[in-house]
C-alpha cells in the first residue's frame, strides 16, 4: 500500500515520489523461532514512530521536520534536499536517502490522506487481516489503551517517545522453550494430557505450563541468550523427569517419555 501510494506520486507538502527500489518506509520484518515440530512466525512492521522527542527534528536544518499538532511528523521535501545527516539521525532506521532527489524520505502517516478526510492511513485501510491500527485519541486514552492491551514501544531504553506501540511484540524479540510430554502403550508413544512443566531458573521457579491434547507444553516470553534452565515434569500417575535447558535462542527440546508409577 506504502508503494502504492507514493511510487510515481508526488504529495506536494508531504512527500516526494517514493523510489522504485530499495525503500521500504514500512519494513515488515519476519522472525522464525523453534524448531520443528514446534515453531512460530512472527512479523514486525517498522516504520517512522513519529516520536514526541524525535531526534531528527533536532538535527534537522532550517526547519526541515516538524511535528504537527495532530503528532504527526512532516519532512519537508523541499527544506530537507541535501540533508543527508537525517537518515543517521533516526535511532528506528525509518528515514530513507533519495539517492536521485537528494532528500531523506519517510513514512508520514499518510498526512495527505487525513487531510482529505480519511479516517485512517492507507496501510491500515487496505490491511486483510486488521493487524494494524490508528487511533485518534488522548494521551491520558492512549496510556489506559496501552495498560489494557499490554502494548509496548519497540525500544523503550531509546526513551524518543513514540506514538507507534506494539502487540504480542515478545514473539518477534523474545525465546521459547517448549516439548512434548509421552506415555507408552502396548509399545506406541501416546500424547500425555494434564502433565505439569515447571521452569526453573537460578533455583527459582519463574513458570508452570501444562501439556496440552497433543502433550506439549510452552513457555513464552523469556530473554535470549539467558543461561541454564530446569524444567520439572509432573504428573500424579507417572514418574517425574528432569531437563537442563541452555537457552540462547527459542528451543524444542524435544519428547520426552514418562513412565508409569
Amino acid at each position: 500500500s506504502v508503494a502504492d501510494e507514493y511510487q510515481r506520486n508526488e504529495h506536494p507538502g508531504y512527500s516526494a515520489e517514493m523510489p522504485l527500489h530499495g525503500h521500504r518506509w514500512i519494513d515488515v520484518k519476519k522472525k522464525e523461532r523453534g524448531q520443528a515440530p514446534m515453531v512460530d512466525v512472527a512479523y514486525l512492521p517498522t516504520m517512522c514512530m513519529h516520536c514526541d522527542d524525535a531526534p531528527c527534528i533536532a538535527a534537522a536544518k532550517d526547519d526541515a521536520i516538524k511535528k504537527r499538532d495532530d503528532g504527526i511528523v512532516i519532512i519537508d521535501p523541499v527544506k530537507a534536499k541535501g540533508q543527508k545527516h537525517l537518515v543517521d539521525s533516526c535511532p528506528y532506521g525509518a528515514i530513507w536517502w533519495n539517492e536521485e532527489q537528494q532528500l531523506p524520505q519517510h513514512w508520514n502517516f499518510d498526512a495527505h490522506l487525513l487531510d482529505r478526510g480519511w479516517v485512517e492511513p492507507r496501510c491500515v485501510q487496505s490491511c486483510p487481516t486488521g493487524a494494524l491500527r490508528s487511533v485518534m485519541i488522548t494521551d491520558s486514552e492512549m496510556e489506559k489503551l496501552k495498560s489494557e492491551e499490554g502494548l509496548e514501544q519497540l525500544e523503550p531504553e531509546i526513551q524518543t517517545k513514540p506514538r507507534v506501540h506494539y502487540k504480542n511484540l515478545h514473539l518477534y524479540k523474545k525465546c521459547f522453550i517448549g516439548g512434548t510430554v509421552v506415555i507408552t502403550n502396548s509399545g506406541l508413544e501416546d500424547c500425555l494430557e494434564g502433565a505439569i512443566a515447571v521452569l526453573n531458573k537460578d533455583g527459582k521457579k519463574i513458570g508452570e505450563e501444562i501439556s496440552d491434547a497433543f502433550g506439549e507444553f510452552k513457555f513464552d516470553d523469556l530473554e535470549p541468550a539467558s543461561g541454564t534452565h530446569r524444567i520439572d515434569i509432573l504428573h500424579p500417575e507417572y514418574t517425574s523427569l528432569s531437563v537442563n535447558v541452555e537457552l540462547r535462542e527459542s528451543i524444542y527440546t524435544g519428547v520426552h517419555v514418562l513412565k508409569p508409577r
